[in-house]
C-alpha cells in the first residue's frame, strides 16, 4: 500500500506544552562544554572513537507513552539543514536513560522496542561531531521528547526530517542539552 504524507495527519495527536520538570542530563556532556575526543566521530578526518554518550532524562510528563531522542548540529554548512547525528524512536515509556555506548551499530544497547533512524551520515546509529576543519565550534543538540503515542508511525527509509516531522506533531514536552566541538 502507497503512503503519502496526508496518511499521517490521522496518525498524529496535536501537541501539548512542555512539561516544567522534564529535563535531560549527561555525565558525559556538560551544557554549554567541549565534547570529549570519545564522542567525536572516527572518519571524514575525525579522530575520535565514535561512541554515543550516555544521556538521563527525568520527570517526564503525565501521559507520556515513549520517548524520541535527536542530536543535531545546527551549524553544519548544508545550505540550513543542519545535520543530524542521531535519531532514536520508540524509546519504551519506562526508560529513563541511554547508556553510554548505546547509540552503537545493530542497535544492541538501546531499551527494547526502540528504533533508530537513519542519520545524515547515512546509517542508524550514533555518528559523533565532525565538523570542517576550521570552523569556529559547532553546538550540537541533543533533545529528548516525550511523546503521546506509543510508536512514531514512520514509514521504512523515512528521512530525519519526516520523523522530525511526526515526533513534533506527538510532543508532551520536551528537553535539551547542548555540547560543543570544533576541530
Amino acid at each position: 500500500m502507497t503512503r503519502n504524507l496526508l496518511d499521517f495527519h490521522i496518525l498524529l495527536a496535536p501537541a501539548e506544552a512542555a512539561g516544567g520538570g522534564f529535563s535531560l542530563s549527561s555525565p558525559d556532556i556538560a551544557e554549554g562544554a567541549t565534547i570529549d575526543r570519545k564522542f567525536v566521530f572516527d572518519d571524514f578526518g575525525g579522530t575520535g572513537d565514535n561512541v554515543s554518550p550516555q544521556l538521563n532524562w527525568s520527570e517526564p510528563p503525565a501521559g507520556t507513552k515513549s520517548f524520541a531522542l535527536f542530536c543535531h548540529d545546527p551549524d553544519a554548512p548544508t545550505g540550513g539543514a543542519g545535520f543530524w547525528h542521531w535519531l532514536v524512536v520508540d524509546i519504551p515509556a519506562s526508560a529513563r536513560a541511554l547508556a553510554q555506548g548505546a547509540g552503537a551499530a545493530g542497535g544492541a544497547g538501546l531499551p527494547a522496542g526502540a528504533k533508530p533512524i537513519r542519520n545524515d551520515y547515512g546509517f542508524s546509529h550514533w555518528g559523533g561531531p565532525c565538523p570542517p576543519v576550521g570552523d569556529p565550534p559547532h553546538r550540537y543538540v541533543f533533545t529528548v521528547y516525550a511523546l503521546s503515542a506509543p510508536k512514531v508511525e514512520a514509514p521504512e527509509g523515512a528521512t530525519a526530517s519526516l520523523v522530525g516531522f511526526i515526533v513534533n506533531q506527538n510532543v508532551l514536552a520536551k528537553a535539551s542539552l547542548t555540547g560543543l566541538y570544533g576541530r
